[in-house]
C-alpha cells in the first residue's frame, strides 16, 4: 500500500469520524417540517425577478394595510370595516413571509412603506411605486372622504391596488426562469387567485353603493 493510498484511507475514515456526531444530532433533533421547508426552499433556484417582485410586493401590501387602516376612524360602513379587517391581516402576515424569504437568503429587506419602495438616487430617498399604488395625491383625497364617500373611494382605489398586484404576479411569471421557487411560486399564485376574488366582491359592494336603497351601515 502506497503512502499516497494511505493518505486517501485515513482522509475517508476521519470525514467519517467526523460525519458521524452529526448524523447522530440529525436523528435524535430532526426538523420541524417549517424548519425542513424552508432547508428545502433554499436550495430551489431563484431570481433577480423574484427578488424584485417580493421586495416590491412588500410596499405595495404597506400601503393596502394603510388604506384599511383608515375604515374606522374615516366612518367605513360595517361591512367595509370587517373586508379591511381581513386585508390587514393577512397581508401583514404576508409582508412577513416576504421579508423572511429575503433575509433568508441575505438579500436587503425593504421597509414597508405605504409610499413605496425606498431609492437612493442622486443622494435623495426617491420612492418607486408599484403597479397600481395610489399616488399621494389619491392617499390625501381618500383619507379626507368620510362615510359613503370614503366607502366608495376605498372601494374604487383598492381595485386599482389589487388589479396592480395581479399584473406583478402576470410579469413574474412571463419572466424565463422566474417564479419556480416554492415560495414564490405558491405566495404568487395566493395573491393572483385572492385578489381576484377580492375584486369581485369589491365590484359587487360598490354597486350596491350604487343602486336604488344604497344603505350605508
Amino acid at each position: 500500500m502506497t503512502l499516497t493510498t494511505n493518505f486517501r484511507l485515513a482522509t475517508r475514515i476521519a470525514a467519517l469520524v467526523l460525519l458521524l456526531p452529526t448524523q447522530r444530532l440529525l436523528s435524535q433533533h430532526p426538523l420541524s417540517g417549517v424548519e425542513q421547508a424552508r432547508v428545502d426552499s433554499l436550495r430551489r433556484p431563484y431570481t433577480a425577478a423574484d427578488i424584485e417582485f417580493m421586495s416590491g410586493m412588500i410596499s405595495h401590501h404597506a400601503q393596502a394595510v394603510k388604506m384599511a387602516g383608515w375604515a374606522e376612524s374615516h366612518g367605513a360602513s360595517k361591512s367595509l370595516q370587517i373586508f379591511c379587517g381581513r386585508v390587514a391581516m393577512a397581508q401583514t402576515a404576508e409582508i412577513g413571509l416576504m421579508s423572511n424569504w429575503l433575509k433568508d437568503r441575505n438579500k436587503p429587506v425593504p421597509e414597508p412603506d405605504p409610499r413605496g419602495m425606498k431609492m437612493k438616487m442622486g443622494g435623495q430617498d426617491m420612492y418607486m411605486m408599484m403597479p397600481g399604488m395610489l399616488t399621494e395625491e389619491q392617499m390625501k383625497q381618500l383619507d379626507a372622504a368620510r362615510g359613503v364617500e370614503f366607502d366608495r373611494l376605498f372601494l374604487t382605489f383598492m381595485i386599482q391596488h389589487h388589479k396592480g398586484a395581479i399584473t406583478m404576479v402576470d410579469t413574474l411569471f412571463n419572466t424565463p426562469g422566474a417564479g419556480q421557487d416554492e415560495t414564490v411560486f405558491k405566495f404568487a399564485n395566493d395573491v393572483q387567485a385572492d385578489q381576484s376574488t377580492e375584486i369581485d366582491r369589491m365590484e359587487q359592494m360598490l354597486a350596491a353603493l350604487a343602486g336604488p336603497g344604497a344603505r350605508h351601515e
